[in-house]
Parts: structure tokens; C-alpha cells; sequence
């Protein structure tokens, strides 16, 4: 069999694999969406002309690709799921959706994925859509540059912006959330890539999640959730250069780190949040070339945390740099940036001689009884950390970084 025949075949057999194309709108073979899908075989294209559709509940069960021209509008109208997908290799692409039904009883939105594989979820806008983007026991699917606006006024009555639950190997990126009860929502997902997600505005949490372990989470935006951002009871995370920005409230943080344990946590910035970081129950956690400006407290730690490893961090214009709620220390600080330290350096080596104390004693105060912060900024607070440092009572003797920068980290 010569060279030529067999290039021959896989070309054509490449372009037969493409499929056919089937187009729908007002003077297109196909007046709905729903018949073209039905019409369609394995490999298709559904082609979808501009114009609004009100069909109810697409169902895709096969492997093709749905797109749509200028951005036609599916209407849920309110009452119904938008486009309901159980197929491997199917994509959905260029649609607006709008108004997905609500209930009480199972959850509803506009692009419902279940127990599928390698589905995709391209450049869509979904507006007042109850789950924005919901995948459910399914496998390397991709959820890429989508506009994700819900406009809930409270948690019950909001789902999820992208909820993701018992899924392996999901990619999420580059997509843009807003106003939902969470922007992005894991339990039970493995082994995924949240990259580049812009989470803004939701009613709780700008990216919550529970029993997910080995996932990445990469140059993420979190600003202005009314709670922050949860991790709870995960393993084997990885956090990288994302950016925390003002998550103000009672109970806001701008990450809460919930039974978590070997994992990386680096190159991320804390601004301007009521608790930068918030730790409970955490062991073997590498903190490091984390910035932390301008928060209420920058760390607080429990102390049932242990083994956690903070350096080369900078520390800069927060009004507590370190809080805890106990005298144990089971955690190093050592080799960070602290712009309160008053120390000095006689070696110049740009390492401070005398280690630093980051715990004062009004946050101690503070933590068995936070009615004290009503003195906050008074002499009597100013005198009380004074007398501490040279006469330490109160404050974690073994809470110190004993090798303070000189230098802010260039990080």
C-alpha cells in the first residue's frame, strides 16, 4: 500500500469525522433547536442563528457541538432548565441564556451537565440564571470565558455561579462571575485547574470548597464577596498568585482554611480584608512570598493549627499582623517582611538582630473579648503593647520570627 493512498485516507477520513452541519433559524432547514438536536449524529454541528428561543429544556445526549451566531438568547423563562447535557464530547458555545427556573426541591440553571465526559462550555453569557453552570459526576470537562451575572438577594433563595460536584479533572477558566449564593462551588471534585476566574459580588463566598483534594488554583480574582473565600476539609491544594481584595464583614475573610493539610499556598495578595487568612484545624501548609497589606488582621491562627511553615511573606499597613487564641505554638514564623518591626541590624546583612513579636497584646484582648476594640487607637492600648514587649505576660512567648527581614520582599 503506497505512501500516497494512505495519506489519502486519513485525510478524507479526517474530514468525514467532522460531521455534517445542520443550521437552525426563521428560514433554515430547522425552526427549533430541540429537532436539530434530534436530527443531529454523533460528530455534528447544530448550528443556531441569532434570534430569541423559548424551547423549554434542550436535551443533548449525543457528542456535538451546539453553537450559536451572534449570541442567540435561550429564555428559560423562568420556569425550566436551559440546555440539559448527558454526552461525552459534547460543546456548547455563543449563546446568551437567560432566566432559568428556580426551585426548591432539585436544582435548576442553564447548562446542566450529568455524569458525562469531556464536555465543554465556551463563551456563553448567562444572565439571572439560577446555577450559572452546574456539573455533576462527570470527567474532564471545560468550562472556559463565560459571563455568569445572577442578581440574588439571599442564600436560599441563590444557587451556584459554577457548581461542581463528585467530578474529576475539570478545567475552569478564565470566566467571570458575579451575584450568585457562591461564584464557584467544589465538593468532591479531584485533580482540577481554576485559572484566571474573576469572582466578584456573591452573596457568600467567592469560591467555596469541601472534600477536594489535589485541585489548582491559579491567578483567580476574589473581590468584594460578602463572606470571601471558604476551604474546608481538603488535602493537596495548591494556591497561586491569586488576589483576595476586600472582603469586609463580620464573618468576611478573605480566606477561611478549614481542616486543611499539605498543601502550598504562595505568591497570593491579601488586601484590605476584615481576617486576610483564617486558620482552623491546619497542619503542613507552606505559606510563603504571600503579600499582606492593608487588612484588619492579616493572619489569624488557631491553636489547633500545626505545622504550618510561613516565610518570605511581606507584612504591611495591617492593623494586627498576627492573631491567635492560645499560647501553644506548633507553627514557624521566620524570614518575613513585618513593617511594624523595630528592630535593628548591626551586621548589615539586612536580617534583623533581635527576633519579632507579631502577636500583640490588645489582639489577645481582643479574642476572648472583641467588645475591647471599642479602645482601639486610645493610649491605654498603646501603653499595654509597650509594657508587653518588654515584659512579655500574655503573648505566645514562641510566637517570633527570629530571622525578621530588613526589607520589604520584592515578590
Amino acid at each position: 500500500m503506497s505512501k500516497l493512498f494512505i495519506f489519502t485516507f486519513l485525510l478524507l477520513s479526517s474530514v468525514f469525522a467532522q460531521g455534517n452541519t445542520l443550521t437552525v433559524g426563521r428560514s433554515k432547514a430547522f425552526n427549533t433547536i430541540q429537532r436539530a438536536v434530534d436530527a443531529a449524529n454523533a460528530g455534528d454541528t447544530v448550528l443556531v442563528d441569532y434570534g430569541i428561543y423559548k424551547e423549554r429544556n434542550i436535551i443533548i445526549q449525543k457528542s456535538i457541538v451546539l453553537k450559536g451566531i451572534g449570541f442567540p438568547v435561550l429564555d428559560g423563562e423562568n420556569r425550566f432548565e436551559i440546555v440539559s447535557i448527558s454526552a461525552n464530547h459534547a460543546t456548547v458555545e455563543g449563546f446568551k441564556m437567560q432566566h432559568s427556573g428556580r426551585s426548591e426541591i432539585r436544582d435548576i440553571g442553564a447548562i446542566m451537565i450529568y455524569n458525562s465526559y469531556k464536555v465543554s462550555a465556551f463563551n456563553n453569557i448567562l444572565d439571572d440564571t439560577n446555577f450559572g453552570i452546574y456539573v455533576q459526576n462527570s470527567r474532564n470537562c471545560t468550562i472556559k470565558n463565560n459571563y455568569i451575572t445572577s442578581y440574588g438577594k439571599s442564600e436560599v433563595q441563590s444557587g451556584n455561579g459554577i457548581n461542581c460536584w463528585k467530578s474529576d479533572s475539570l478545567i475552569i477558566i478564565g470566566n467571570r462571575i458575579k451575584g450568585h449564593r457562591d461564584g464557584i462551588y467544589f465538593e468532591f471534585v479531584t485533580n482540577s485547574l481554576v485559572w484566571r476566574n474573576i469572582s466578584t459580588k456573591n452573596i457568600r463566598y467567592g469560591i467555596h470548597f469541601m472534600f477536594s483534594h489535589h485541585d489548582t488554583y491559579i491567578a483567580n480574582v476574589f473581590e468584594e464577596n460578602e463572606s470571601g473565600v471558604a476551604v474546608m476539609y481538603t488535602n493537596h491544594i495548591r494556591m497561586y498568585n491569586n488576589f483576595f481584595i476586600n472582603n469586609w464583614g463580620d464573618a468576611a475573610y478573605g480566606i477561611l482554611l478549614k481542616d486543611i493539610s499539605d498543601s502550598d499556598i504562595s505568591g497570593n495578595h491579601f488586601t484590605k480584608n476584615t481576617v486576610a487568612l483564617h486558620m482552623e484545624g491546619c497542619s503542613r501548609i507552606n505559606l510563603y512570598k504571600n503579600i499582606f497589606s492593608n487588612n484588619g488582621w492579616a493572619v489569624k491562627i488557631q491553636a489547633s493549627c500545626d505545622n504550618n511553615d510561613f516565610t518570605k511573606n511581606n507584612f504591611t499597613g495591617n492593623t494586627f499582623d498576627i492573631a491567635t487564641n492560645g499560647s501553644l505554638v506548633l507553627n514557624t514564623f521566620n524570614g518575613n517582611y513585618w513593617d511594624k518591626y523595630e528592630g535593628y541590624d548591626l551586621g548589615h546583612d539586612h536580617v534583623g538582630d533581635v527576633p519579632y513579636h507579631p502577636v500583640s497584646m490588645y489582639s489577645m484582648i481582643i479574642e476572648s473579648n472583641p467588645a475591647a476594640l471599642m479602645l482601639f487607637r486610645s493610649l491605654i492600648v498603646t501603653l499595654l503593647d509597650k509594657s508587653e514587649k518588654i515584659l512579655p505576660g500574655i503573648t505566645p512567648e514562641n510566637l517570633q520570627d527570629k530571622i525578621p527581614l530588613m526589607r520589604r520582599l520584592s515578590l
